[in-house]
């Protein structure tokens, strides 16, 4: 048998959130050799202390040269090339292009086979032609053009060169998916997926010294906390409380400065991806209160299969990523209905009804997804059953109704409604 392709893997740093590219590149380790490059981002470098910290850490990471990171065998092969961190100009794009062109070539040079390039951002598009790979694949997982903080006209130009020139497109969402048909690309659908035994996995009381001293009951998002983060929403829950704490753990990045000054919230730095299973052991409810925006709208929430699988009622914004589950949770699209149904979960927990729903978890797997991704990359054009059943995925259950209430919701005239 003719071994797998070896792959090059254009993502966000290998180990530092567990993002959808780093969990299915992880069950593909025992079929092919990866070569996973950390990128420097896609937001252009400002004046302030979050700025100043990830310059330091990447400043780190090409201080300890480009050999293997990871110590482990069973790990990628780790590189962290220089990069120019500006894209808008075609100076820029130009030196970048240079930079990663001249550390990447004796890297690919010492492997069996010119390997398949993936990419999760569009800032290596002017890699496409000028390095010596098999073929390109664009993982579509953001609509990047519309996320606040990041130059959208640059990297819209610079997409738009990716997607034209690549081999293939996965995307993450049925909204992606049509958005690449806009652009002229049919793309195959992934949704992201979930490993049910990390998340039942976890001691019934872990050890959160941050959290030491909130009052309970907790209401607990984890993830990025910016501005894609509904301040009404959180403000309008954190006011009807009459006890119980707000808990909005997860990297900042510049999120609205309301939320500090929110009685019953409390606003903590990332717990490890392990200790997350705990906390949510601890967690009466899980919220997802983003706003409804272009970026939301487009996005596939790595935590909404998470939040399902822990067990815990969770309630979220009426998004369209959301509601191909909205029988296994509670979705609303206002503040009073939000605070309203949080409120309702934390006094008689998770309904029966989206306890026997979340049951299809178990065909969800990441092991799963990989093996699909694996045969979409290896063998271009392939379609196959695994891509029917995703587009199912996304059918809206017959239960949620267009006013964003479900028939089994007692009567209640409102409702509410984290790679991380």
């Amino acid at each position: 048998m003719k071994p797998s392709p070896p792959l090059l893997v254009f993502a966000d740093d290998w180990g530092r959130h567990p993002s959808s590219a780093q969990h299915l590149i992880r069950n593909l380790l025992d079929a092919h050799a990866v070569c996973w490059v950390n990128t420097i981002g896609t937001r252009t470098p400002s004046l302030d202390w979050s700025t100043v910290r990830r310059g330091v850490e990447k400043v780190r990471h090409w201080a300890r040269g480009n050999s293997a990171v990871n110590s482990s065998s069973a790990g990628p092969k780790i590189v962290s090339p220089r990069m120019w961190p500006w894209f808008s100009s075609r100076r820029d794009r130009w030196l970048n292009r240079m930079l990663l062109e001249k550390q990447l070539r004796p890297l690919i040079a010492s492997l069996d086979e010119a390997p398949i390039a993936i990419t999760t951002l569009p800032i290596v598009a002017d890699l496409m032609g000028p390095l010596p790979v098999a073929r390109w694949v664009y993982y579509c997982v953001d609509d990047f053009t519309q996320w606040p903080g990041l130059d959208g006209d640059a990297l819209r130009h610079m997409e738009d060169q990716l997607v034209a020139r690549a081999d293939d497109l996965i995307a993450v969402s049925e909204t992606l998916r049509q958005r690449l048909a806009r652009m002229g690309r049919d793309a195959h659908l992934l949704t992201h997926g979930v490993d049910l035994d990390f998340w039942k996995s976890a001691p019934t009381s872990a050890r959160l010294p941050d959290l030491q001293g909130l009052p309970q009951p907790w209401i607990v998002f984890w993830g990025v906390i910016d501005r894609r983060m509904d301040v009404e929403f959180v403000q309008r829950l954190a006011g009807d409380l009459t006890h119980g704490t707000v808990i909005l753990i997860g990297p900042q990045d510049r999120p609205d400065p309301a939320l500090h000054r929110l009685p019953r919230v409390a606003v903590r730095p990332s717990l490890p991806f392990e200790a997350l299973p705990g906390l949510a052991r601890q967690t009466d409810v899980l919220i997802m209160p983003y706003a409804d925006l272009p970026v939301t709208r487009a996005m596939q929430p790595l935590k909404l299969k998470e939040y399902l699988a822990t067990g815990k009622p969770a309630v979220a914004r009426d998004l369209p990523a959301n509601r191909s589950w909205s029988d296994c949770l509670d979705l609303t699209t206002n503040p009073e209905d939000f605070s309203r149904l949080v409120r309702l979960r934390l006094a008689q927990g998770l309904p029966e009804e989206q306890r026997r729903a979340r049951q299809r978890l178990q065909t969800e797997s990441w092991a799963a997804k990989s093996r699909q991704f694996q045969q979409w990359i290896a063998e271009p054009g392939n379609s196959s059953d695994f891509q029917n059943a995703e587009r199912e995925e996304h059918r809206t259950p017959a239960l949620f109704c267009s006013s964003g209430l479900r028939s089994n919701d007692e009567g209640l005239s409102d409702k509410s409604g984290f790679a991380l």
